[in-house]
């Protein structure tokens, strides 16, 4: 059996795993665009502090891919997929035959047009370790940034630059700071925090023109001059390879419950994959870390043979900026029950009968069990709330719960 992985990723590295646990003999050739064996990518922000090594960014160890029996390709880039010959075409003119195949192509910074940004000096994303080391390259103690964009990336690159420059500001359209997953009252929290560190916000508000280095705002019409630029406005699945293919898309590859695509012997993980979202019952992209390692791991599983499925994904974001901590998880629809102080931050969301989601800041008590709760979607008439409230353990779960949950850890 030959199998093919196109993407050098997490979703790359659990698909190993998971092939391995059913073929331990099969080829498996890996396609990495990148020249590094797979890393962590949130860890990115973390080697420009200082607080974790270039060496210590692996995601697995030095000798993964040997003991595993893997091939992989670096600094190769997949250029067409032949479905019905089972064939990739690399862009150094290579083809590589496959029995099954994973496309974990992940994805690419999204650029909005912009006037004269092609004019604009020591110009960056922030997505990739080479993106990072680009970036490095370019900071000194005298230099002023401007980031366009104050979601995950664009604040996490905050996080990993300002020690090391003049100043940073963050321009947004959006009105308030991470607004994918925060609500009004917990983005000015995690605001406040980055603003005590001395990043300036300018939101609802974007870019209508560069002149130079000088970006010209649109609504209030301020010009804000700047050394350094990192666009970090948002990501766009990489899924042509798979749509000029023939295979269903939308805004990610398009898959079942076991990974599969509707091109025959392909599947599909990662952030380019657009994947069962249980908390709403409908397929999107679930662009995180722990997703993308059993969405991997369940396509390898499959290609091996076997019957798994990955039908308990949510959203779900743990993020830290300094000493501001949020974890996240659901949809935010229906009754809310919050709790506020001027430095933590609750909300839980009750829909149905159920706990649909949650906003977690400062204060990840219970944290554990309001996840289980979200992705299990379990009936709150078998939760003793008021336990739940002020007793972390199992006894917030009714007596058949207990015992379902007990049985599930033998």
């Amino acid at each position: 059996m030959k199998y093919v992985i196109i993407g050098n990723s997490i979703a790359a590295t659990a698909c190993i795993e998971g092939i391995r646990c059913a073929d331990k003999k099969g080829e498996i050739t890996v396609i990495s665009a990148e020249d590094h064996p797979v890393y962590g990518r949130p860890l990115i922000s973390y080697c420009l502090l200082g607080r974790v090594k270039r060496e210590n960014m692996n995601y697995r160890p030095a000798d993964f891919y040997q003991k595993n029996g893997v091939n992989v390709l670096y600094g190769v880039r997949a250029e067409k997929i032949d479905a019905a010959a089972k064939t990739v075409f690399l862009g150094s003119g290579e083809k590589v035959p496959y029995d099954r195949l994973l496309v974990a192509t992940g994805s690419r910074p999204f650029v909005p047009p912009m006037q004269g940004l092609e004019g604009v000096k020591d110009c960056f994303s922030f997505m990739t370790m080479d993106d990072m080391l680009a970036l490095e390259g370019a900071l000194s103690p005298e230099k002023n940034v401007l980031v366009i964009g104050a979601g995950l990336i664009g604040l996490k690159c905050v996080e990993g630059i300002l020690a090391r420059v003049k100043s940073v500001t963050v321009v947004d359209m959006a009105d308030r700071i991470l607004p994918s997953i925060l609500d009004k009252e917990g983005a000015a929290l995690v605001q406040r925090g980055l603003e005590a560190k001395g990043v300036k916000f300018v939101l609802a508000d974007s870019a209508a023109r560069f002149e130079g280095n000088t970006a010209c705002l649109k609504n209030s019409g301020a010009a804000i001059n700047f050394d350094i630029l990192v666009v970090a406005v948002g990501v766009r699945a990489n899924t042509e390879l798979v749509k000029e293919a023939g295979g269903e898309v939308n805004r990610g590859i398009v898959v079942d419950k076991g990974m599969h695509n509707t091109l025959a012997a392909e599947d599909a993980a990662g952030d380019s994959a657009a994947v069962y979202d249980s908390s709403i019952g409908a397929n999107r992209v679930l662009a995180l870390l722990p997703n993308a390692y059993f969405q991997g791991y369940t396509a390898g599983v499959n290609m091996a043979g076997g019957m798994a499925v990955h039908d308990d994904a949510i959203p779900m974001n743990a993020i830290g900026f300094f000493e501001t901590n949020v974890l996240t998880a659901g949809t935010y629809e229906g009754e809310v029950i919050a709790e506020i102080t001027p430095d933590k931050y609750k909300k839980l969301f009750i829909k149905d009968g159920r706990l649909a989601g949650f906003i977690l800041i400062n204060d990840f008590l219970r944290a554990g069990i309001y996840t289980s709760l979200v992705r299990e979607k379990t009936p709150l008439e078998e939760v003793d709330l008021e336990l739940l409230e002020h007793c972390p353990q199992l006894l917030a779960f009714g007596k058949d719960a207990r015992k379902h949950k007990l049985a599930q850890r033998v």
